[in-house]
């Protein structure tokens, strides 16, 4: 790994308190980044032994990961990794366009120095990690940009609450990103979203979010051809 991954890997981030809190935030990732991908069995023996913890932690993040719908969970049965939901993930792509528009509008009208230098920073790690090849490094850092547009605006909290209506959006994303050209494509839209807002050009830095976070679901027929079975509807 080189030192700018090291540095990348190494830097701070929320903590979690609790044991479920521990082992939902560490399945929640490997879901979304379809290190598990829809199908997989999830043993609560087999996590009980992985994370250490007993039972009711493994339940509990069990418990949070199906109300976001990430997983089903068949009583006395098994839980299982559930499929990407197309439906769902439209309305997660509808929530967080809507959302950001309004914060990257905010931001072009009053431009903050230091959150659009981190954001620059940003894109040069991405650019850094799409030479190398590193997609879930570019998926981190791609998340840290957007949200960049809600610490701007104080709305850590509004973070949140996308982030946990976005899960099968975001898988899908992450579906895609291997797709030659998907890495530069992200960052010609973080670079032209970032202009617009330094020009203080609210309704420029608004077409190029909305062009960048409206695309997703068009490439929902070719990922279904190559993976039929991850898909619901």
């Amino acid at each position: 790994m080189s030192d700018l991954l090291e540095r990348f890997a190494a830097a701070p981030k929320p903590a979690t308190k609790g044991g479920a809190g521990i082992v939902f935030d560490l399945l929640r990732e490997e879901i979304i980044s379809m290190a598990l991908a829809p199908g997989t069995m999830l043993s609560r023996q087999e996590l009980q032994e992985r994370f250490g913890f007993s039972s009711t932690p493994i339940r509990d993040a069990l418990m949070k990961l199906q109300e976001e719908r990430l997983v089903d969970v068949f009583p006395q049965h098994a839980t299982v990794v559930s499929a990407i939901d197309l439906d769902l993930a439209r309305q997660g792509q509808f929530l967080r366009r809507s959302v950001e528009l309004e914060l990257v509008r905010a931001l072009a009208l009053a431009p903050q120095p230091t959150v659009l230098a981190r954001m620059r920073s940003l894109v040069r790690q991405q650019t850094a990690f799409a030479d190398l090849g590193e997609h879930e490094a570019f998926a981190a850092a791609d998340h840290a940009f957007h949200r960049c547009l809600y610490d701007a605006a104080h709305m850590a909290v509004l973070w949140e609450l996308v982030r946990r209506q976005s899960g099968h959006i975001d898988r899908l994303r992450r579906l895609h990103l291997p797709k030659e050209g998907k890495m530069r494509e992200i960052l010609a839209a973080h670079t032209a979203i970032l202009d617009a807002v330094e020009a203080e050009d609210p309704a420029a830095a608004q077409d190029a979010l909305r062009d960048h976070l409206s695309r997703s679901l068009d490439f929902v027929p070719s990922l279904r051809e190559l993976h039929p079975t991850y898909f619901r509807n």
